[in-house]
């Protein structure tokens, strides 16, 4: 899907979480690594190891190491509300117990954007 939307000249913004997140990178990265930006909820030294060699590639990655202290719930949290803040439509995959992800859709609802959401379960 990442593929298709950069494709037809779409930006991307995503976290850099592995699963769902990393996939939408890979696709992105292969149609135009100019149109996605990854926000990371804290540095990147922060995620985990297996996502570094992935992000070292990305050209626009925004690091936000002034949340480290914070749990990662909390820096997913604010890292969403700035993904919601650059972003005019939302495509989201959770499952239904995924609290801070439903959370972010009604905030980007709220602001009035366009959310698509695909549950997992």
């Amino acid at each position: 899907m990442s593929y298709a939307l950069v494709l037809s000249g779409n930006r991307l913004l995503t976290s850099g979480a592995t699963g769902t997140n990393s996939a939408a990178i890979r696709g992105a990265m292969r149609a135009d690594p100019n149109l996605l930006t990854v926000i990371l909820p804290q540095s990147l030294a922060r995620q985990p190891r297996e996502s570094r060699e992935q992000l070292e590639q990305v050209m626009h990655l925004v690091e936000n190491p002034a949340n480290d202290p914070l749990s990662l719930a909390e820096a997913s949290a604010l890292c969403n509300q700035e993904i919601i803040s650059r972003c005019q439509q939302l495509i989201c995959f959770a499952f239904h117990d995924s609290h801070t992800l439903l959370k972010t859709c009604r905030d980007a609802e709220d602001q009035r954007k366009l959310v698509t959401l695909f549950y997992f379960d």
